[in-house]
């Protein structure tokens, strides 16, 4: 069953330097249903393909509120999910109490990548097996992180996490350009785009498999937030009001989908043809001796 003696336990490196047990980990992540996220100077959007285990199931939570400026998506073990939310929920809980002020973004963060790494350090820990997007607004700004269970979080202007999440990648790095400037109809519409990217080909985004998560400063899309409760951030106030994170799914999902281009148009405007999508690198066979194996399907109950 073991590919070598160095992939037992998470604590031992192979003669190459490499712990195998977290290369597992950050494939379990690339078997989860994916997930896009991209921002403008307003507003920080995250964009998640549910996925159901079968006809008489209903559709995968994605998308998961943190606070009233943060949300993540998930791709991944949902169930490690579920307790490092719970964690990032009970760090802005905190904040709020003792400082009274919304948690910075890049801190939260940094928190639960640290609480990630101490699992590939100790023995008889393992991994989280699940990849986080992490959409925010503080004072600094709209912030997209990636999270990964190896421990390690960066900041980015756009990027796709889980299953066939290169094609989507190749769709943001051809436009990421335009996405600072964008108002949020038109950034839903290049996120949609990028989504639907990753989708087989006799698959299609509906209003059941689709979430979005957005939060930034208010526009005309959505009400300013007006509880004195929940303070916004001070660059929100300062642009005349905030948005809290909200989810988008279901019917009113679907003036979103409807705004979308023709797939066929979409792919002679970006001059490569619709029809071949790119593959995702981590589906491309890796060599023998140093790949992780391959799994069977969702057998690990990703999202």
């Amino acid at each position: 069953m073991h590919r070598n003696s160095y992939d037992s336990d998470n604590t031992t490196f192979s003669p190459a330097g490499r712990l195998h047990q977290v290369e597992y980990a950050l494939e379990a992540v690339k078997q989860g249903s994916a997930s896009v996220g991209l921002r403008s100077k307003t507003h920080v959007l995250l964009l998640a393909l549910k996925r159901s285990t079968g006809e008489l199931a209903s559709y995968q939570k994605k998308l998961i509120r943190i606070d009233d400026h943060i949300g993540i998506a998930i791709a991944g073990l949902t169930s490690d999910a579920r307790v490092l939310s719970n964690f990032m929920r009970t760090q802005a809980m905190s904040s709020r109490m003792l400082y009274n002020r919304p948690l910075p973004v890049n801190r939260i963060v940094n928190a639960i990548a640290d609480k990630a790494q101490v699992n590939t350090q100790h023995y008889g820990r393992r991994p989280y097996g699940v990849g986080f997007l992490v959409a925010g607004y503080d004072e600094k700004g709209p912030h997209l992180y990636e999270f990964s269970p190896s421990g390690n979080c960066f900041e980015y202007y756009a990027m796709s996490i889980g299953a066939r999440s290169q094609s989507a990648k190749t769709y943001l790095e051809a436009h990421f350009e335009e996405f600072q400037d964008c108002d949020l109809p038109t950034l839903i519409k290049h996120g949609l785009h990028a989504l639907r990217d990753t989708l087989q080909q006799d698959k299609e985004l509906t209003p059941q498999n689709t979430s979005i998560g957005i939060v930034g400063i208010s526009s005309t899309d959505a009400p300013a937030s007006t509880d004195p409760e929940a303070p916004a951030p001070v660059g929100a106030q300062a642009a005349g009001g905030f948005q809290k994170f909200r989810i988008v799914e279901g019917d009113d999902l679907q003036v979103y989908l409807d705004s979308m281009d023709p797939k066929e148009v979409l792919g002679v405007e970006d001059g490569a043809p619709a029809a071949a999508p790119v593959a995702a690198a981590g589906d491309a066979p890796a060599p023998a001796g140093d790949a992780p194996p391959a799994t069977g399907g969702d057998s690990m109950e990703t999202d």
